[in-house]
């Protein structure tokens, strides 16, 4: 029995050191150089708006009366600001619909590098419009910032889904949501007016995003592209092998590439699906569904809203208002330690306790805080509490369900099927976007602090869903998890049966198989 107990434990340090070994230095720098140019910046424009918005409507009248020599009205004033905030949502649309074209001519890898040029042409374009006195420069670069937003959102999951072993799929995944945050929180950081936020220095705020977006241009070429892009779109073994033995720092990746090549026999004459098709299928039909309600719930969860409050609360715990641009940067830290924490357990805990506790804890903390604006004018107190729910919020939307769907998306298809799902995620994603913006001001005004109930319904809907039709991805290879959800699509994929049935035609045909062949054969078809 002691022996038993010493050889389990050894069995476990083994593997424990197997998933070290896991986390190789170029398969970290990867991940760190593609989210800082991608995934950070789309943080970054999240925020950067907040904190010069006086200055750049000052300058929307100026430029205004210069032109027709009269004010501009206030009702153009704020049509013209409304547009310069969604026109980013709008880009970001128009960038997820590119994806498909773009992925599949350049790479994921090629994708990336290309995509920096719209985040530097954007950020000249803004950071010069004050000296050109063009607010339509400003405008037009929100909207290719958006489009650059809309690809990296799309292609840096998927780049990260392939480059990394199932083991730390998870948890490599979460490095988008991590530098999301990191973004949003900069943003908050220089556009302190001790630092950015000044109406003299507010053009160099939007000037940064050149600097992420350079750091990912001069370092990506040296990292590989996708193995698996190499091995099922480039039909090159060779680069795939090299590109897995590069990102993982070890010489054998046989069992790597084994899983690979086993998806790649199962889908050998499947094209690239389209977004039609994908939707069509009845063998990915509850996958694309759950996409949708993830990316759904993702945006229309109430995060936009608790921004839109935070000023107000923090003022009414009688906190100054020069002292609340530096309180509400805790926002931002608080996201970012929230996402920290879920890639460090997501491999521990999994995708679906994370994200239906994560809804979950979102749907308390707004009843609570319903009750709390409702009656903070009866005790001092009160308002305290609010700022403990509004944290409470942050953190639970950070600690699993602001990251996850990315990962999920990517995890839920086959490789045929990848660019079309980030597409109709994507396209979630961003027009839930823009129908917050455009619809929470009018949801505020005729609910008032009882909007929150909205989201609460959301967050809560989410996560019951999310209880009886997600099943966890954790550790899983692509092909596990598409039989996982075989049995509640009701079908089996084509190509499988396929597979399966000439498997069978060919032990048929020899009279005496050899058993060891056999259950060879039956164990790469998925067949035991």
């Amino acid at each position: 029995m002691k022996l038993s107990e010493k050889d389990s434990a050894h069995s476990k340090e083994s593997d424990l050191v197997k998933e070290k070994l896991d986390w190789s230095c170029l398969l970290l720098v990867a991940s760190f150089v593609g989210a800082f140019g991608s995934s950070f910046l789309y943080g970054y424009n999240l925020s950067v708006v907040n904190a010069p918005t006086p200055y750049i409507k000052a300058f929307y009248n100026e430029s205004w009366e210069r032109r027709h020599g009269h004010p501009i009205d206030p009702d153009t004033l704020t049509l013209l600001w409304s547009v310069t905030v969604s026109i980013f949502a709008i880009g970001g649309l128009v960038g997820t619909l590119m994806v498909k074209l773009i992925g599949k001519v350049l790479g994921r890898k090629y994708t990336l590098l290309v995509n920096n040029g719209f985040a530097i042409s954007a950020a000249l374009l803004m950071a010069c419009s004050l000296q050109a006195g063009a607010f339509e420069m400003l405008i037009v670069g929100r909207f290719i910032m958006g489009v650059d937003g809309g690809i990296s959102l799309s292609v840096l999951p998927m780049y990260l889904n392939e480059i990394s072993p199932k083991e730390i799929r998870g948890a490599l995944g979460q490095v988008t949501a991590i530098f999301i945050c990191i973004g949003v929180f900069t943003g908050q950081l220089l556009g302190l007016p001790e630092l950015l936020g000044k109406e003299s220095t507010w053009p160099y705020l939007f000037g940064v995003i050149a600097v992420p977006a350079l750091v990912q241009l001069v370092s990506l070429p040296f990292l590989p592209e996708s193995p698996r892009f190499l091995l099922f779109e480039k039909h090159d073994q060779a680069g795939a092998e090299k590109a897995f033995q590069t990102f993982l720092g070890k010489a054998d990746v046989s069992r790597e590439v084994e899983e690979v090549l086993a998806e790649s026999r199962v889908q050998r004459n499947i094209q690239l699906v389209s977004v039609l098709e994908l939707l069509r299928s009845p063998f990915v039909r509850w996958q694309v569904i759950t996409v949708i309600v993830t990316m759904a719930c993702y945006q229309l969860c109430g995060l936009n809203a608790i921004w839109f409050y935070t000023n107000s609360i923090f003022g009414k715990a009688g906190i100054s208002p020069e002292m609340i641009p530096y309180i509400t940067l805790s926002t931002g830290g608080i996201e970012t330690l929230a996402a920290i924490f879920s890639g460090l357990v997501i491999e521990r805990l999994g995708r679906r306790p994370l994200l239906i506790g994560g809804f979950g804890l979102m749907a308390l903390f707004f009843g609570i805080i319903t009750i709390t604006l409702t009656f903070q004018d009866h005790a001092p107190w009160i308002p305290y509490l609010s700022i403990v729910c509004i944290l409470a919020i942050i953190a639970s939307f950070c600690s699993g369900p602001g990251g996850i769907p990315f990962i999920l998306t990517g995890e839920f298809f086959q490789q045929s099927q990848r660019p079309a799902a980030f597409i109709i995620a994507g396209t979630v994603n961003w027009l839930s976007n823009f129908a917050v913006g455009l619809l929470f001001p009018f949801i505020q005004k005729s609910l008032d602090t009882y909007c929150f109930l909205v989201f609460a319904t959301i967050c809560l809907t989410g996560a019951v869903y999310f209880y009886f039709v997600l099943p966890e991805t954790k550790n899983r290879t692509f092909a596990e998890i598409s039989q996982a959800f075989a049995k509640r699509n009701k079908a089996i994929p084509p190509e499988e049966n396929t597979n399966s049935a000439a498997s069978d035609a060919k032990v048929t045909r020899k009279p005496e198989p050899d058993p060891a062949s056999t259950l060879d054969n039956y164990t790469k078809n998925g067949i035991v």
